[in-house]
């Protein structure tokens, strides 16, 4: 029996809700799990609804293409949180290329006698899908460091990619006004290919995070003009959502970094500062074992955790709850610094917080926890570079200059656990580490941090 057309809008309007309140919930922890499964039932109901379908007369090659779908997803569902952003990256160069494959078929399906609107709306769906598409696979390889970190760049580089950018639109523009001219199509795939490309080899792998974001606008704008051509409301519906929230989220990040959108995306970041490496190993610096920390923050009555993706890379965190455990058993006052951009994408350390079940009321905001500092006794920083560096606030030739930090150096004593000396993602030294108040705990993060809690563990830690 054949299902009417209006219980399949009803069952998009479903989804479109569960897609609306998802958006909703993933904005605060305590409800963002829920948020997770309203998005994934919201996309299983849209999947349902859509193959049932009048126009499908043959379900073959829709049950090979879940199949693939399937074997493919399941794997990259299963990465470690520190793999999460390039599988993001991954999983929107794959929405990307659908939406220029759809794109395609439709211009090829309709041509010579594409009204003028809708090849507009193609020429937009095909060009956006597709310099996404390699955009995301470059920034996937960015951060999986199968690429240089470094940005690339060259004399009058920007000027080329803009070229480049500026050819296909023109093309585009041609086909708006003659689409007969079918020979002309695959300009306008091809060439925003080749700009993927060039736009992001001069961002470094700092600036991968706020990218990625704005890649996932981008994907979600070629998405809405997808449902323009197929008429689905939707799609419309759905990849606004997703090109909105994935806006406003590189507008944040790029505050958090005190950064513009053009100079994230033209500013070669991460390339300054770059043979610092080798000046900072001569430069002293003050070291503690696992004993002393112990012994000092013990002493401690108020901790601030800072983490970093040194703690993501070393899956530190269920250690650190370990420790925090310890250290609120002795009535020592504990709170986590969280800022914006720590680790490799937005909300990075929350999530691994909440995976270890580190209540969400210590889990603090940089704005809100930097008047704390000073009044603090001990800070623990896990891996944490870039965000703690005070050379943000005092030196005004550091490439991180004006990003706001977490005033950790205002603190009475610092401690940082990193493997060594090498400077944090942006390839810039921190200063910090050579204060007077600071003591280096060298090893990985996991493995400093239990000791730590075995001292507790065993009577020491005793300040």
């Amino acid at each position: 029996m054949l299902v009417s057309n209006t219980t399949i809008e009803l069952i998009y309007l479903v989804a479109t809700a569960l897609f609306i309140l998802a958006l909703k919930w993933l904005s605060s922890p305590s409800t963002a799990r829920r948020g997770v499964w309203a998005g994934e039932l919201g996309m299983l109901i849209a999947v349902a609804g859509t193959l049932l379908h009048h126009g499908i007369v043959d379900y073959k090659w829709l049950v090979i293409a879940l199949v693939l779908g399937s074997i493919v997803g399941v794997p990259l569902g299963l990465v470690h949180m520190t793999a999460v952003p390039q599988r993001t990256a991954l999983s929107h160069a794959f929405g990307a290329l659908c939406v220029t494959l759809v794109g395609t078929a439709e211009f090829y399906l309709r041509a010579p006698a594409v009204p003028p609107l809708m090849m507009l709306v193609l020429a937009m769906e095909v060009i956006l899908g597709s310099l996404t598409f390699t955009g995301s696979l470059m920034a996937a390889g960015k951060l999986q460091e199968v690429l240089p970190q470094r940005p690339i760049t060259y004399k009058g580089q920007n000027v080329v990619n803009l070229g480049v950018l500026a050819g296909a639109v023109g093309v585009a523009g041609y086909l708006v006004a003659h689409p007969y001219h079918t020979s002309l199509f695959p300009f306008i795939i091809g060439v925003p290919l080749l700009f993927g490309v060039l736009m992001i080899i001069p961002i470094g792998g700092a600036d991968m995070p706020t990218v990625i974001s704005l890649l996932n606008s981008y994907a979600g704008l070629s998405a809405a003009a997808m449902g323009f051509v197929l008429d689905s409301k939707l799609l419309i519906i759905a990849g606004a959502l997703d090109g909105a929230s994935g806006f406003i989220l590189s507008v944040n990040m790029s505050k958090a970094m005190n950064r513009s959108f053009s100079n994230v995306l033209f500013g070669a970041f991460g390339q300054v500062q770059a043979a610092a490496h080798g000046t900072a190993e001569a430069r002293p610096v003050k070291s503690a074992s696992a004993e002393e920390a112990a012994a000092i923050l013990a002493a401690a009555n108020k901790v601030v955790i800072v983490p970093g993706y040194g703690m993501a890379v070393a899956q530190a965190q269920h250690k650190v709850r370990e420790l925090y455990d310890a250290l609120t058993k002795r009535g020592v006052d504990v709170k986590f610094g969280i800022h914006p951009v720590a680790g490799r994408m937005p909300g990075h350390m929350n999530v691994l917080l909440a995976e270890a079940d580190i209540p969400y009321d210590r889990l603090v905001d940089m704005d809100e926890l930097n008047p704390e500092f000073p009044q603090t006794d001990v800070v623990l920083v896990i891996g944490a570079n870039d965000v703690t560096n005070p050379a943000a606030r005092s030196d005004p030739s550091s490439p991180i200059y004006g990003m706001p930090i977490l005033d950790v150096d205002k603190a009475r004593t610092v401690m940082v656990i990193k493997r060594g000396m090498s400077p944090g993602f942006a390839g810039i030294d921190n200063p910090l580490y050579y204060l007077d108040k600071t003591l280096m705990l060298f090893g990985d993060a996991k493995q400093f941090v239990g000791a730590i809690v075995r001292e507790f563990a065993g009577g020491g830690g005793h300040g």
